[in-house]
């Protein structure tokens, strides 16, 4: 039984079987299971949603925003710190080197992170626009999806850079998703 302190002001009814101290630890003394029967698998509203392998196309577009964003900025807050360590000078106190680091990674992270936001936002748009007109899942939806985000974000720049935007895109999303099927049969996780 856990300590119960008395109170300074206690009396002689305080020895009345009747009344009994409240102790909020009591139940607590088993294992945590038996608390609570919290199921493992995850729960579903309608039958469908449980058959459906994929994220909806709201929490897609959060997702690859999201990545997109955070990826650009660490990227770009690498590339202005080493900027700011480059454009420091040899009579720069060092409050002084300090300020011009965090000033160029917090500018240049804002900038890539932009950036990248931008891109996964499009991609992710056209993915589940691919997802909605063909009415299949497959690598093909996020390879045409790497093509037109490519080809669209690059398009106020001229049709030859929106090609080679679009190309680019096509690749690269062609290799990661080439490197995540090769993950999931030859890396056991």
């Amino acid at each position: 039984m856990a300590y119960q302190p008395r109170p300074s002001n206690h009396n002689a009814d305080d020895n009345d079987p009747n009344r009994r101290l409240y102790n909020p630890y009591q139940d607590l003394h088993g294992p945590i299971q038996t608390l609570y029967k919290l199921p493992t698998s995850p729960e579903f509203l309608f039958q469908e949603e449980s058959l459906a392998q994929r994220r909806s196309w709201g929490e897609n577009l959060t997702y690859y925003t999201g990545i997109g964003y955070l990826a650009g900025s660490v990227t770009g807050a690498g590339k202005g710190l080493v900027e700011g360590i480059k454009s420091s000078e040899p009579g720069d106190t060092m409050k002084l080197r300090v300020n011009r680091i965090l000033n160029g990674s917090g500018h240049v992270g804002r900038r890539y992170g932009n950036r990248a936001g931008v891109i996964g936002l499009l991609f992710a748009g056209m993915e589940s626009g691919m997802v909605a007109v063909r009415d299949t899942d497959d690598v093909v939806n996020s390879v045409v999806a790497g093509l037109g985000t490519g080809a669209l974000y690059k398009a106020a720049s001229g049709p030859r850079s929106a090609a080679v935007a679009g190309a680019i895109g096509g690749v690269v999303v062609g290799l990661a998703v080439t490197g995540k099927q090769m993950l999931k049969r030859y890396v056991p996780i």
